[in-house]
């Protein structure tokens, strides 16, 4: 059985239909880039794999932990998904080191000690080893994202989702948070991105899928679906980022 496997999965807010039945299969150290427009359902998707929205009909599966038809154990859900925002969220009244360390010691009552030695191999992993006592505001926008991926990295979870995780920041600081993430492909960690990096998309990924109102509306290699898009609407898309 795949790592994460979505069957049918609809979500309304209110009268609007944003996802109408998708249908994803994500095997272990998958990198899968979505892409689409503004408001074809992508932020929603990773959203809902990761607990923060409901669903009204379908079926989530992540490494044994179900959803149907929006009832099963989020709880369980959120501890295997982890999710990386736009926005970098820290508690600016916390050092680096304790944003990471709060999510394992209040949700998986992990001793103080142990949620320390994390936060520092994590912080480690992102390049920031020197950076666990400094506060938010002592760093730069691509140095709070990456003590974010960090935050994430510290539940050890199964997949990781990456929102648009570059869109908040300067071109120059965009690099760097995306070489932590080709770092952590490289190493093999499971990856759902929402991202307009081509490039990046098509270096790192080894599946690429275009959601369109909604509904995946084509899928496959990246460096092929890219170059030789089948439907009028990804070719208007592609021309339009890259």
């Amino acid at each position: 059985m795949s790592l994460v496997n979505i069957a049918g999965l609809h979500k309304h807010f209110g009268t609007n239909h944003v996802l109408k039945g998708i249908d994803l299969a994500v095997e272990e150290g998958d990198v899968i880039a979505l892409i689409g427009r503004s408001g074809s359902g992508k932020s929603t998707l990773l959203r809902t794999i990761n607990g923060l929205e409901s669903i009204d009909k379908g079926e989530l599966v992540v490494d044994g932990t179900a959803v149907h038809d929006g009832k099963g154990d989020l709880r369980a859900l959120r501890q295997k998904v982890g999710m990386v925002f736009q926005q970098f969220n820290l508690f600016p009244h916390l050092t680096a080191g304790q944003n990471v360390m709060l999510a394992p010691t209040v949700v998986k009552k992990t001793a103080k000690r142990e949620a320390e030695d994390i936060a520092k191999e994590v912080l480690l992993k992102v390049g920031l080893s020197d950076k666990f006592d400094s506060y938010p505001d002592q760093l730069s926008g691509g140095q709070q994202q990456r003590v974010a991926i960090a935050r994430a990295l510290a539940m050890r979870p199964k997949v990781l989702l990456c929102d648009e995780i570059t869109s908040a920041l300067d071109p120059e600081l965009v690099n760097e948070v995306l070489a932590v993430v080709q770092q952590l492909a490289a190493e093999g960690m499971t990856l759902i991105m929402v991202t307009h990096e081509m490039r990046f998309a098509r270096d790192v990924g080894n599946k690429l899928i275009f959601i369109h109102h909604g509904r995946i509306h084509e899928s496959g290699d990246p460096k092929t679906i890219l170059t030789n898009p089948e439907t009028p609407e990804l070719a208007n898309f592609t021309r339009a980022v890259m």
